[in-house]
């Protein structure tokens, strides 16, 4: 495993670990009643924890001959970047006309849920770069080619 995949795996678990993290913060800004403080210390920890092994993990090589890229990772970066890209217009038409259909034309939609829902996009793209990044790899044989 290259260091492009590595760190595309790092950006998943992550994104997930954050996006996780997102919604448990989300449903208990919705829950009346007291701020289950533990419940975020914990997640918080794992995240930390994830970051700090996991930055061990990247720096190591598995042969002193693996160089840190090449061509073929320039051109998956640039693919993932591209599809990234895409998604994120996508994902924003989608985050535009998806609350005209839940509250209406007549409706309106607090000022406080635009950063998350910003916040939101972000971490879906955050998914889908390093997803595009391993379905590049796993689909290609050690040459390059499909």
């Amino acid at each position: 495993m290259n260091k492009t995949q590595k760190g595309a795996l790092f950006t998943l678990g992550i994104a997930v670990l954050l996006l996780a993290f997102g919604v448990i913060i989300f449903i208990d800004m919705l829950s009346p009643g007291a701020r289950p403080t533990t419940l975020i210390k914990v997640w918080s920890l794992l995240i930390w924890a994830f970051m700090a092994i996991s930055a061990v993990l990247l720096r190591r090589k598995q042969s002193p001959a693996e160089p840190d890229f090449d061509e073929r990772d320039n051109a998956v970066k640039k693919n993932a970047v591209l599809v990234s890209f895409v998604s994120v217009w996508v994902l924003l038409v989608a985050a535009s006309i998806i609350p005209c259909f839940i509250v209406g034309d007549g409706g309106s939609i607090p000022v406080c849920l635009l950063p998350i829902i910003n916040l939101g996009v972000f971490l879906i793209v955050m998914l889908i770069c390093p997803v595009a990044i391993l379905a590049q790899y796993r689909w290609r044989n050690k040459n390059g080619e499909k």
